[in-house]
């Protein structure tokens, strides 16, 4: 028997890719077309939040669902009258249920939050009356609440991988998939179907320049964890209350001396040191298994504390000063550092064992300068995004002040190197004080400095390559442009570029 026309097999075929698909990829709207046909409405490439319109929604998405849900009732009917169903068909089906369940269950979980999950139980009822079909087997044999736990993951880390890393530039799409990927892998089937369990053994290293948002990054990763859900007790197996702070911690590698990190991170036995006058735990161990434990500037890390580090990327195990006995870290850790860490490693500074421990997952953060050439309309966005969070009701007017600000007393090839730091702190400048000024118009001139390091020999070559690099790109404002006029490759300037900025 022939379940579908071979229309309605493109159709849901397409659906099918859909619902494994990474939502942050032109491949997402790409299938939508598929999907769709002629009623397929244009939008961009990638979706990206806009400030300007924080409401907006593809209309694709409802389009596709409205379209689905007949044919997936019907599709019910001839499978429970088919003699036989095909492996390939049982597939396919089973993927274009659960896009459907997932669009029905998506508003539920926007509107109850972490309130109430009495929904699941219609949730199950519709899983048991499009799965449950007399005489059929399906391949996969996923419980409905593992399901639904998915489901609820996926909309957590939409929603924070789609609000928190803004702009709609390339570079920031592919920011917001690499976030996606680091939650999900490449591969959502067999995410769902094992390695759901096993993120946690992962650790993420984000690199990328100082004030790009590498915390907003880590965030994103640390609230997209996988959640058990009981359906016994109608809740999600989330810590009580009370706990829910410990969930992110967060140590700054460069702000606190090795001997309180190693306090904090790894917890003391009473009389370990002086002061020590009672245990303390660390955060690796309050940290519980849903939870993630965020080191920024991991390239300013102590070195003994590094080979400590490595044995908890190791063995998941640790003991706290003055104890001998060993505990279980069962969170996830996320580093950051804006070093080349391959260039600390050759001084000596850090250790490559650790590197190659921690680079299995690694997420780069663009520059601001790299999204602005991409697309110069970005910066009004983000402009109106932190006016918001700096004056509220009153943003519209400052954003507006902040533009013809920016317009009038910056070049426009500006490179912004504090990055989203510096845009922001212009934002509450201008907001204070109706003006602001950059680094460098504030500093001594630079370039005299440097010409005079030069003529005393004090310049390492990095530093020559980086201060030109910087030059030629401030004037040209392209990275191919620069990499053409100075003979190297574009990777190369745009390293040098952002390596100098943060000098």
């Amino acid at each position: 028997m022939t379940l579908w026309t071979p229309a309605e097999r493109n159709f849901l075929d397409a659906v099918a890719r859909l619902a494994y698909a990474n939502p942050f990829l032109p491949e997402r709207i790409e299938l939508e077309k598929s999907a769709l046909g002629k009623q397929f409405v244009p939008v961009a490439l990638f979706w990206s939040s806009s400030p300007s319109d924080p409401e907006a929604v593809s209309p694709n998405v409802w389009k596709i669902a409205e379209k689905l849900e007949p044919l997936l009732t019907r599709s019910r009917d001839r499978i429970a009258a088919a003699t036989d169903l095909s492996n390939a068909d049982a597939v396919l089906y089973e993927a274009a249920v659960h896009n459907l369940l997932y669009q029905r269950c998506y508003p539920e979980f926007v509107a109850s939050g972490r309130a109430r999950w009495g929904f699941y139980k219609k949730f199950l009822s519709d899983w048991d009356f499009f799965f449950h079909i007399p005489g059929k087997q399906f391949e996969t044999q996923l419980q409905p609440a593992h399901v639904f736990a998915c489901f609820w993951h996926i909309q957590r880390a939409f929603h924070h991988i789609f609000d928190g890393i803004i702009g709609n530039s390339l570079p920031a799409a592919k920011l917001r998939a690499s976030v996606w990927e680091s939650v999900f892998t490449h591969d959502m089937h067999r995410y769902r179907r094992s390695l759901y369990k096993k993120m946690a053994e992962f650790p993420t290293l984000i690199t990328g320049p100082s004030g790009s948002g590498k915390e907003i990054v880590a965030r994103a990763i640390a609230g997209s964890r996988y959640v058990a859900f009981n359906p016994t007790r109608m809740s999600f197996e989330e810590p009580k209350d009370g706990l829910r702070e410990e969930l992110f911690h967060a140590i700054n590698m460069a702000a606190l001396s090795p001997a309180l990190i190693e306090s904090e991170l790894f917890g003391h036995r009473r009389g370990a040191f002086t002061g020590a006058v009672g245990d303390r735990k660390g955060y690796l161990e309050s940290c519980p298994p849903t939870g993630s434990i965020f080191l920024d500037e991991l390239g300013e890390m102590d070195f003994g504390l590094q080979a400590k580090l490595l044995r908890v990327l190791e063995t998941r195990t640790f003991q706290p000063v003055g104890d001998v006995v060993s505990r279980k870290f069962e969170g996830k850790l996320i580093a950051a550092t804006n070093r080349d860490l391959g260039a600390e490693i050759v001084k000596g500074n850090f250790r490559e064992d650790l590197y190659y421990r921690l680079c299995a997952d690694r997420i780069e953060v663009p520059a601001l300068a790299e999204q602005l050439q991409d697309r110069p309309e970005t910066l009004r966005e983000l402009v109106l995004y932190m006016a918001r969070r700096a004056a509220g009701d009153d943003a519209e007017a400052l954003s507006q002040q902040v533009d013809a600000w920016i317009k009038k007393e910056l070049p426009t090839n500006y490179l912004w190197p504090g990055n989203y730091r510096e845009l922001e702190q212009c934002v509450r400048n201008i907001l204070i004080r109706r003006t602001y000024k950059p680094l460098e118009q504030t500093r001594p001139v630079t370039e005299d400095i440097f010409y005079q390091r030069m003529s005393r020999c004090e310049v390492t070559a990095a530093e020559v390559l980086g201060f030109y690099s910087a030059l030629v790109y401030s004037e040209c404002g392209s990275y191919e442009e620069t990499a053409k006029r100075i003979d190297l490759d574009r990777r190369t300037v745009k390293r040098h570029v952002n390596a100098h900025s943060m000098r």
